[in-house]
């Protein structure tokens, strides 16, 4: 019989992979999303109508709801992906973002419990590299002691010592995968790498006439999340419960990434200045077309993440480079471009459309 897993946050980035990387293993997915009046399933509607993946109504913040759907489904495997993800957002929302990065961690482990699963669950929770914030050491292993620097890291915490808790006291099969920066094509648009590959596109079709960043020095571990998926399936594989930092050990700048997607734009950008200062400046024509301002900044920002992907290539035989750098930017420029193409009114400077109520 086919093996069935359960996904919270299957219409996020990595659920969409995820849920797609399990229905060709021949899985059975069950995707959990939460009511709302707006459709968030972009991601994942060309699956709606596939045999064997079906969706339910649930939350985080409902134990309730978790204990039904997990009972209904009896899964061989939950990934616990569903979370309030920005960063800058959880100092807006901490209280919300603690209920279900934290507490939601708890509620998975306990409905699992009382649905009586607990010896043939295996349960993948998504942690985050953000939990080292104030770096102790680099490059960043499983090891390295964690500083979290957000109230989302700091929720992430408990919920990765959560998880080493139930593996202890109840011999649970569950694991934490500490992934670093994984971006994609179906990155939600808030994020840094979204919001410059986007606007990339659109100034050089004329759409947008610069873009508004925080802090450019700010060192990231950037892999593709298609890639990343599978290692959090390679996890549930494993012999043993363990937990394994996911990243691609090779680390870049903000700077660095707005160079590269503008130049696949078309755009040759050359950086003058020092912080607050610091512009990004189009060679051929002058124009200034990446600026900084402290609305991006962070009340305590991480600034240098580099992770050890060793023991995943080594345990698990991970490819952690299959996807490179370069690649991963071009496949999202590629994306955008298109994308930007079907859009008719330009934009302005933050990248709402003219004209536009919001």
């Amino acid at each position: 019989m086919a093996k069935i897993a359960f996904i919270t946050g299957v219409t996020g980035q990595d659920g969409s992979f995820l849920a797609e990387f399990l229905l060709e293993k021949g899985y059975e997915v069950h995707g959990m999303v939460r009511r709302s009046s707006t459709d968030f399933h972009e991601r994942i509607a060309h699956l709606e109508d596939t045999p064997g993946f079906h969706l339910h109504y649930g939350d985080l913040s409902d134990s309730l709801s978790l204990v039904k759907i997990i009972g209904q489904i009896r899964p061989d495997e939950i990934y616990n992906l569903a979370a309030q993800s920005h960063v800058q957002i959880s100092f807006d929302v901490p209280e919300y973002t603690a209920d279900v990065v934290a507490t939601g961690v708890l509620r998975v482990l306990e409905a699992v419990r009382t649905c009586g699963l607990a010896n043939s669950c295996r349960i993948y929770q998504a942690s985050t590299s953000e939990l080292f914030g104030k770096v102790e050491e680099i490059p960043q292993r499983e090891t390295t002691p964690f500083h979290p620097y957000s109230p989302y890291a700091v929720a992430k915490q408990y919920g990765f010592w959560i998880v080493k808790e139930y593996r202890e006291a109840y011999g649970m099969f569950c694991c934490s995968g500490i992934l670093f920066n994984h971006e994609s094509e179906r990155r939600g648009e808030t994020f840094v790498t979204r919001k410059i590959t986007l606007a990339a596109a659109r100034i050089s079709q004329g759409k947008q006439e610069k873009l508004v960043l925080g802090n450019l020095s700010s060192l990231r571990d950037w892999g593709y999340a298609k890639d990343y998926v599978e290692c959090m399936w390679l996890m549930l594989q494993n012999q043993v419960p363990e937990d394994f930092v996911i990243a691609t050990g090779q680390q870049h700048s903000v700077r660095e990434f707005c160079q590269k997607a503008f130049r696949y734009a078309g755009i040759e950008l050359e950086f003058a200045g020092q912080g607050l200062e610091e512009k990004g400046i189009d060679i051929k024509t002058g124009n200034v077309r990446v600026e900084v301002s402290p609305q991006f900044y962070r009340p305590t920002d991480v600034v240098n993440l580099l992770g050890d992907p060793s023991k995943a290539r080594e345990k698990l035989g991970w490819n952690p480079q299959k996807t490179p750098f370069q690649d991963l930017v071009r496949i999202m420029m590629e994306h955008d471009i298109q994308k930007v193409k079907g859009e008719s009114r330009p934009l302005n400077i933050r990248g709402k459309r003219t004209g536009a109520t919001t």
